[in-house]
């Protein structure tokens, strides 16, 4: 544990001082000749015995300064890498935090500023930096120093236990001759200079090695036969200076910097535990007074550590709570480039989010970034994938249409009407076929493609204007066959069927009309067909019934069994036309409409069906009409 780390475990200790109590150091600093000190008035061990050594008070570090380029940390960095100066751990982990947050930021806006000048993300390469390779060069030679530092520092201290322990059996040897200790006096003085000579030693035996100092330093003093003014005067003189340091400490109270406060009451502690004794009724008063004083500094400096630490808690949490909504959206399915795009201004706006929360606690600072990183890092990769998968696909697509503008180019100056047509039509229609390209490239070819279609087209309009009037003309021709089909189903009498027909070789004599009018006029003319067609044949049924019915007796007059015989023939008849019905719906299952011929097909099928199944009802009767013959005969 470093010298700051030992400090702020001391804050936590409100009834320790924090760096030393009363000084068990106490000399008389006034020279004059000894005399023989009352045991009265020795300094007391009660006193000695609330005291104890802390570490030397670190030298207070500067507040920390703010750097603004990689280039100052790194000047800074290679002063402690090569530098006499002592590298402390708090600067050198501010150090790499700070280098960190600005290499980070750094990069953050080389890849902003490439997306804003229209790079494409998913190429967009990290590039090595030179600044972060000689940084954590620097970093290694700083840590090989401090290790060698903390292994010299330790061996110190090991020496300094050994020194203080020889004075210590010193001045032990002083207390065992009191005879001598007037003579002795200026010897221990200098013991007493030699021993805060000495600095640190090792932890775990200081506060044991400053109780055996003090108690045999008390002894030392209780021995002594001092001059009962001097020792007064050298009394007062503490008290003035221990006062002075009560006033200091006091005043601390008032100062805003909780940090500087703490390290000025450290300096503080430091020149206490090195002033002498005060009178023994004082001493109780002025100690409690000075530890009172930097009681009030220990809580403000504990109390700025534990907000620090609160809101380092309070960030954790928040950087928690967005680690888990860019995993959520980061989870969740793109189907498409417009999902990708919204995930991505989502995810974008929790990174600037990210970037206004604080710190989180050391320990979990940098595990915390990179959970939030890795699922950054996930969406952007599957996103740069998708995108060069794309890329792939719009490139074959529009591969392919240019294929067609090469192709639609070959025909555009062919006079071959109608197979030129038909193959620019199929070449369309193949064109619609094709996915997506970009939007801007896509408007490009198809009016390339349009333009060259157009060409053949406009070509062949002008060459067959003729021929457009021609189909017009029959067009108005069976539209007017059409209108008088419609007024014979109004009409009654025998010679319908005969007037039918007629109309219906005359359609069928006129030409081509206009291609895009030929499926209504289609549509049409059959519609009004089929109506004539279903009473015409209702009505010729009713008729060959009524005539078949007449003519019974006349069969039956024939011989006994003509009757059986004509029921034979039309029950042979009614199974045949039962099967060929049968033939033609099985064909129909078969055929497609995919095309408009084969829509006419099936039209023209399905009404050679209606007409068998209507002979078929027609036999049906006349079969009944025989069974009745012969139950009226019986």
């Amino acid at each position: 544990m470093d010298s700051q780390e030992n400090i702020l475990e001391q804050g936590k200790q409100e009834e320790a001082p924090q760096v030393a109590a009363a000084s068990a150091e106490e000399t008389i600093q006034d020279a004059a000749a000894p005399e023989v000190e009352t045991a009265s008035e020795a300094p007391s061990v009660t006193e000695a015995s609330v005291a104890s050594e802390a570490p030397e008070a670190p030298v207070a570090p500067a507040p920390p300064k703010a750097y603004t380029t990689k280039q100052e940390v790194l000047e800074r960095v290679k002063e402690l890498a090569h530098g006499e100066e002592t590298p402390q751990k708090d600067e050198v982990d501010y150090l790499k935090t700070a280098f960190y947050k600005l290499h980070i930021a750094e990069r953050e806006a080389k890849l902003k500023e490439y997306i804003d000048g229209g790079g494409d993300p998913e190429k967009y390469q990290i590039t090595p930096d030179e600044d972060e390779e000689v940084f954590k060069a620097e970093m290694s030679i700083i840590k090989e120093r401090r290790q060698q530092q903390f292994r010299e520092q330790e061996a110190e201290k090991e020496e300094n236990l050994k020194r203080k322990l020889e004075i210590i059996e010193k001045i032990k040897a002083m207390v065992t001759s009191p005879e001598e200790a007037n003579k002795t006096f200026q010897e221990f003085k200098a013991l007493q200079q030699e021993w805060r000579d000495i600095k640190a030693v090792p932890a775990e035996k200081a506060n044991e090695l400053w109780r055996n100092y003090q108690l045999y330093v008390e002894q030392f003093y209780d021995l002594l036969k001092l001059n009962s003014e001097a020792r007064e005067y050298d009394f007062r003189k503490n008290l003035e200076l221990k006062t002075k340091l009560c006033e200091a400490a006091e005043k601390l109270a008032e100062e805003t910097d909780v940090i500087s406060a703490f390290h000025q009451l450290q300096k503080l502690h430091q020149e206490y535990r090195e002033i002498g004794p005060v009178g023994k009724e004082q001493r109780e008063e002025i100690w409690n007074r000075f530890k009172a004083a930097s009681t009030v500094i220990n809580k403000r400096h504990q109390q700025h550590f534990e907000g620090i630490r609160a809101r380092e808690e309070e960030n954790l949490q928040k950087k928690t709570a967005l680690c888990e909504k860019v995993e959520a959206v980061a989870a969740e399915e793109n189907k498409g480039s417009a999902d990708w795009e919204r995930h991505t201004k989502e995810i974008i706006d929790l990174q600037a989010e990210w970037k206004t929360i604080g710190f989180a606690p050391q320990k979990m600072n940098v595990k915390i970034f990179e959970r939030f990183r890795a699922a950054c890092d996930d969406f952007f990769g599957r996103k740069a994938e998708y995108f060069k998968t794309l890329k792939d696909t719009f490139k074959d697509n529009a591969d392919k249409k240019r294929a067609l503008i090469e192709k639609a180019k070959a025909l555009q100056d062919s006079t071959d009407w109608k197979s030129t047509g038909d193959k620019l039509i199929a070449l369309q229609k193949e064109w619609k076929t094709i996915g997506m390209v970009p939007k801007k490239l896509g408007d490009q070819l198809w009016e390339e493609f349009l333009g060259t279609c157009n060409k053949f087209f406009e070509a062949r309009n002008a060459a067959t204007a003729g021929t457009r009037g021609e189909e017009h003309a029959n067009l108005e021709k069976k539209r007017d066959v059409i209108e008088r089909l419609k007024q014979v189903a109004e009409e009654a009498g025998d010679d319908i069927q005969e007037k039918v027909q007629q109309l219906v070789a005359e359609y069928q004599a006129i030409g081509h009309v206009p291609f895009r009018e030929k499926d209504k006029l289609y549509a049409d003319y059959h519609a009004v067909l089929d109506k004539l067609y279903k009473e015409l044949n209702v009505s010729v049924a009713k008729r060959r019934l009524n005539s078949f019915k007449q003519n019974l007796k006349q069969v039956a007059e024939r011989g006994e069994n003509a009757l059986d015989n004509e029921r034979a023939r039309l029950f042979r008849q009614y199974e045949a036309m039962k099967q060929e019905i049968q033939t033609y719906e099985n064909n129909l299952g078969f055929l497609s409409v995919s095309s408009k011929k084969g829509n006419s097909l099936i039209d023209e099928m399905n009404r050679k069906v209606q007409k068998l199944k209507d002979d078929m009802n027609l036999v049906r009767e006349k079969i009944k009409a025989i069974d009745a013959e012969n139950r009226t005969k019986e």
